[in-house]
């Protein structure tokens, strides 16, 4: 009698296990990348575009979770990062790779205020061709503050 019900009940917990899951990245994982020059028309100029490992790939469309320090780089609350360093030493500062920086779209605006330590979820997009956009974007994100 309480076999079929075991039998039903099994695959259902491990796909709720499987949805709830993320994974945690590091600042590591996401130095896996090279760039190479490439000419945009658009711009009239050669831009650094990313060529990911094969580590890095295995995360795309995945959800993951990264700590670091939140920056509203617009100023306006329009333009969020998470930064493997805080704002005086960023990629933006020329201290750091593009690779240490992630876009991040959240689904509510974040109470956080820039260099406050995070830790934010979201499902990872590589962003291999659109320079107009990091090339690690955290989509559909959600954070906490760690500090």
């Amino acid at each position: 009698m309480y076999k079929p019900f075991f039998l039903f009940l099994f695959p259902v917990v491990l796909m709720v296990q499987n949805v709830s899951a993320q994974l945690e990245v590091t600042w590591q994982d996401f130095a896996d990348v090279n760039f190479e020059p490439v000419y945009n028309e658009k711009y009239d100029v050669h831009f650094l575009m990313p060529k990911f490992g094969e580590r890095i790939k295995t995360y795309q469309g995945k959800k993951v979770k990264i700590t670091g320090y939140f920056l509203d780089i617009s100023g306006t609350g329009e333009v969020f990062l998470v930064s493997a360093n805080p704002m005086a030493s960023c990629f933006f500062c020329g201290a750091a790779g593009p690779e240490s920086i992630v876009e991040v779209l959240f689904k509510e605006r974040p109470p956080f205020r820039t260099d406050q330590i995070v830790q934010v979820t979201g499902v990872l997009e590589l962003n291999g061709d659109n320079v107009d956009h990091c090339n690690y974007i955290l989509k559909e994100a959600s954070g906490k503050l760690v500090n």
